[in-house]
């Protein structure tokens, strides 16, 4: 039996522009649009509220937070996934690239670094299939350079995993996201309660690190991304060289440029930026680098990720809409731009024949409030 519903008198958020009208779905697909202010009988009247296409999250560590809600506890990995899941749906997000760490530090005791991605990437996957997830969910392998079992954990995949994205990560200390030593040693101690001398000597190890595997872990980065079809990504590009070298491995996204240098550099290679939600929302980065809205403001900003506040998606994208001045504008940072540069060629627009991947939101005192969601065609939230 056809499965039918006609959400009416609605604010359109098409790829270029806002228009009253109407959208028509059957059997999970956008099989109408209209645009006008009548509510034909049997429709849903929104009364003006948005539709916008479902949200597509690229990059987020939630799912980390469910399965370890505090230092030293492990939560249940299935009711952790389902947890994510369903709160990503209660903030508009239809499609999400779960970002899990390849890339392990196993003779240091100083760090929680240890092995997860295959067999957490195993329950995703498996609870996928079984159809006990409301939204579309991917993999994305965040691969760690500066680590000791890169290339051992990346061998544990391929191409029947259907890996989304593979970010290309490296995080010594005293360059990209912490240049500033100062904040890096703030993040470190905080979290691990590192004295002084512990913190030093962990660097100093880190730095061992990257010297003996940084070129080779880099190197099986890229190959392993292209034997498993992926997007590549960089991450925490701060300088032109390394944009140069982002450009010369065929990246075609950049997650988290800490520069104006290099997310113009970034443009200039055809290489889209993507920012941090929070950094938007907050006005500014955690770790002291540039700010999300000092890049939009200067056509810099593309896409927009919730990183680790969810809520951050369309609120984030909103706020751009508002700034721009043009509420389609903002729409697709986190909508059609995400879509294409994933090759998700069947959602991200609201156009006839696409998925009907879609959201429901009014705006209240400024802030998005999500009214509901719908992945394709059923209800997600």
């Amino acid at each position: 039996m056809t499965q039918e519903m006609i959400l009416a008198n609605a604010t359109l958020v098409l790829p270029t522009e806002t228009v009253t009208g109407s959208v028509v779905v059957r059997d999970g697909v956008i099989a109408e649009m209209d645009q006008g202010r009548s509510v034909p009988q049997g429709s849903v009247d929104c009364a003006g509220d948005f539709i916008a296409p479902g949200l597509i999250e690229l990059h987020t560590d939630n799912l980390e937070r469910h399965m370890s809600p505090r230092p030293k506890v492990n939560w249940p990995h299935q009711a952790a996934i389902v947890a994510h899941d369903a709160e990503l749906a209660s903030v508009g997000i239809t499609t999400v690239f779960d970002a899990l760490r390849v890339g392990s530090i196993l003779t240091d005791g100083r760090r929680d670094y240890g092995k997860y991605a295959r067999a957490v990437a195993d329950e995703i996957l498996s609870m996928r299939d079984s159809g006990g997830l409301r939204i579309s969910h991917h993999i994305h392998l965040r691969a760690e350079t500066c680590s000791e079992t890169l290339v051992d954990e990346l061998a544990e995949f391929g191409p029947e995993d259907r890996i989304g994205i593979v970010s290309l990560m490296d995080h010594t200390p005293g360059q990209r996201q912490f240049t500033d030593l100062s904040k890096f040693e703030g993040y470190l101690r905080g979290k691990y309660a590192m004295d002084p001398a512990a913190f030093e000597a962990y660097v100093q190890f880190l730095y061992g690190l990257h010297d003996k595997f940084g070129k080779r872990h880099e190197e099986a980065t890229v190959a392993a991304a292209k034997r498993f079809g992926a997007v590549l990504a960089s991450h925490d590009d701060s300088t032109q060289a390394q944009v140069m070298t982002s450009a010369g491995y065929g990246i075609h996204l950049a997650e988290f440029p800490t520069t104006v240098e290099a997310a113009r550099a970034n443009h200039k290679h055809g290489i889209a930026n993507i920012m941090g939600g929070p950094n938007l929302v907050r006005g500014g980065s955690h770790s002291g680098n540039v700010a999300a809205m000092d890049l939009a403001d200067q056509g810099l900003l593309d896409i927009i990720s919730s990183d680790y506040v969810p809520s951050s998606l369309l609120l984030g994208a909103v706020m751009l809409g508002n700034v721009w001045g043009d509420m389609a504008k903002g729409l697709h940072t986190v909508t059609a731009a995400p879509a294409r540069y994933t090759n998700l060629q069947d959602r991200g627009r609201l156009e006839v024949g696409l998925q009907a991947d879609m959201i429901r939101f009014r705006l209240t005192e400024g802030v998005p409030s999500l009214r509901a969601a719908w992945h394709k065609g059923g209800r997600s939230a």
